[in-house]
């Protein structure tokens, strides 16, 4: 009997460990993913609702020989535990897919004005964050949305 020898690629999944507590999981629960850098990625559980902000980490994509794989997470889960991989980065895999993955890779270095992608400024009372200026100025006449937004409490 012969055998099939294919060429076929591992796919991302293929190069995660998780298990099924983990994918049921990444399954129920809502994602969100935007790119923050080169080769960074920030995975967000939407499923906290007001506080998905605390729920968001920064996971960093690897080219595993023409495959963008999850490689690192800084969520406190995938940085103490050895041996499984987070579900932020499997929902990466899985629900981000290739697409966000390959998005990342692409990322182009110079379009970061620091070398902090992600910076969290605290904002009080809901309003602009104290170091950013009005934009009404550039507007013409009409409120910048944080100006709108502040004094119409959206």
């Amino acid at each position: 009997m012969a055998t099939n020898e294919t060429s076929r690629q591992k796919t991302a999944v293929e190069y995660l460990n998780f298990g099924a507590k983990t994918a049921k999981r990444v399954t129920w629960e809502a994602w969100s993913f935007r790119l923050v850098g080169p080769l960074q990625v920030l995975v967000t559980n939407e499923s906290y609702g007001v506080e998905k902000d605390a729920h968001a980490y920064v996971v960093a994509v690897e080219d595993m020989g023409g495959v963008i794989v999850p490689r690192e997470c800084e969520c406190p889960a995938d940085r103490f535990r050895d041996d499984y991989d987070c579900k932020h980065k499997v929902s990466l895999a899985t629900v981000g897919g290739r697409v966000v993955m390959e998005a990342a890779a692409a990322f182009p270095e110079k379009s970061l004005e620091s070398s902090n992608p992600v910076e969290r400024i605290p904002v009080a009372d809901g309003g602009r964050p104290e170091n950013q200026k009005c934009e009404c100025e550039e507007l013409g006449g009409l409120p910048c949305w944080s100006c709108y937004s502040s004094e119409n409490i959206i």
